[in-house]
């Protein structure tokens, strides 16, 4: 009995090391990756549809975008997976929207059981933490946050479900729709309407688009923030300056892009509309694209300009440790701000009477040629391999997917098994973050001391 004893405390040892040896990189983008395959199997069960079961390819397509919160879909989620596949989506919804990492720690702490130093590392890099000190702190606001703003959004789109669609289902679909909109997922039970109708049958509605539109933004604000704003208040200048560039380049984004899209498509989806049902449409266009995914008037139809200036946003997505995806309203400020910098020959990164750190603009920079360089290679691997599909189709699929948005032409449907794996693979990316995906083939290398000689090149 001593000598088992002994072989078990062994071999705990071992498996601590191993996890030890670990990066925070690594532990996510497992942790990711084994959701999305559990949530494939339970998605293949017959219980899990209405009519035939999915193969494990479309199955892991489903899990993928549910977990990954981007809404790609290549069957209407009302109309092949029954109430069980249905609860399975929305668990992995708001597994993926709130970061496994923070799940698994709120169970532990409801259990008594101590978070680690490792735990809370990794937990950090999770949710984009500034610090690891309050790290546990912030979980807990993450939790009643999102418990808050998912049951304020459920009641105030149940009043309009309800007697439309009867007290069970409009109760289920109120629910539903709410985490799916604060985790920034795009998918909706609006299938009995039309399949892959999203919220088009509710777009001159103004209770339901505004309020999605104000889950979606306040999901994609970052959690970071809203702590921010917890302490602070009203109190703007009190902020971090992190806070403050995320809140302003939402503010920004938000409003120019309802008067473009208002000016770009009265001749397109807004045609034959009043001035306040195009406003809301044009909110709606300017707030979906910022990695929710939902749509009140087809996407397909949208102008070229439009059709640009939505990519654009999704390329751009929420803010860090939110929700959302995309490179992030921050990282797009810090290039910005580096530009100017450089421009006007000036050594420091200054916002707001501040200086940046030296290295951030590296980073910024490495997230945005990284997340360009995996889109335009699945871009690439895409339209080598169905060629007679529409470039601008693909583009806007592409972008979609490693944003984490769920907005699409309508071609998902049409892709092959082949470019249905270069999707998942670029949702993946797309959740676990396209620099973390990387870092997960690098080992960690010490450093030397010994450089190399110094040579100049020219550039631009």
């Amino acid at each position: 009995m001593e000598k088992l004893e002994k072989l078990f405390s062994s071999l705990k040892k071992e498996k601590n090391k191993r996890l030890n040896r670990l990066s925070s990189s690594h532990i996510i983008a497992i942790g990711y990756f084994a959701i999305i395959l559990l949530g494939a199997i339970l998605l293949m069960l017959p219980v899990s549809s209405k009519g035939h079961s999915p193969s494990f390819l479309d199955a892991m397509f489903t899990a993928a975008s549910a977990t990954c919160v981007t809404g790609l879909a290549v069957f209407d989620t009302y109309t092949q997976w029954s109430v069980f596949g249905q609860v399975v989506i929305i668990l992995l919804i708001q597994v993926g929207g709130m970061g496994f990492m923070t799940i698994l720690s709120l169970t532990a702490m409801a259990t008594g059981r101590r978070i680690g130093l490792k735990e809370r590392s990794v937990l950090q890099e999770s949710v984009n933490g500034m610090q690891l000190g309050g790290i546990v702190r912030l979980v807990r606001r993450i939790a009643a946050g999102t418990l808050m703003f998912e049951g304020i959004g459920a009641v105030l789109l149940a009043i309009r479900f309800i007697p439309k669609m009867g007290l069970p289902e409009g109760i289920g679909n109120a629910v539903f729709m709410s985490i799916s909109a604060f985790c920034n997922a795009g998918f909706d039970l609006n299938g009995k309407y039309g399949e892959y109708s999203s919220l088009c049958e509710f777009a001159d509605d103004p209770l339901i688009c505004l309020t999605v539109c104000a889950l979606v933004l306040i999901g994609g604000i970052g959690f970071s923030v809203w702590d921010d704003i917890a302490k602070n208040k009203l109190n703007f200048s009190a902020y971090r300056l992190h806070s403050r560039l995320a809140l302003s380049v939402t503010a920004i984004l938000t409003v120019v892009g309802t008067i473009l899209f208002f000016v770009f498509e009265r001749d397109f989806t807004n045609a034959g509309f009043g001035v306040g049902q195009s406003l809301l449409n044009s909110l709606f266009d300017s707030v979906t694209p910022r990695t929710a995914g939902f749509n009140t008037v087809d996407t397909a139809s949208l102008s070229p300009a439009s059709t640009i200036l939505t990519i654009i946003l999704m390329f751009i997505g929420g803010s860090p440790g939110s929700t959302a995806g995309g490179v992030k309203t921050v990282t797009i400020a810090v290039a910005f701000y580096a530009t100017i910098a450089k421009m006007n020959n000036s050594a420091d990164i200054e916002v707001a009477h501040r200086r940046l750190e030296e290295d951030v603009t590296g980073k910024a920079m490495t997230v945005i040629a990284f997340n360009l360089v995996i889109v335009l290679t699945g871009i690439l691997c895409i339209s080598a391999a169905q060629p007679l599909l529409s470039l601008t189709d693909v583009v806007f699929e592409g972008f979609s997917a490693i944003n984490t948005v769920g907005m699409t032409t309508g071609i998902t449907r049409e892709l092959i098994p082949f470019s249905r794996a270069v999707i998942i693979v670029l949702m993946y990316c797309g959740r676990v973050g396209s620099v973390s995906f990387a870092l997960i083939f690098t080992r960690t290398k010490k450093f030397t001391g010994i450089h190399n000689p110094v040579e100049q090149v020219s550039v631009g």
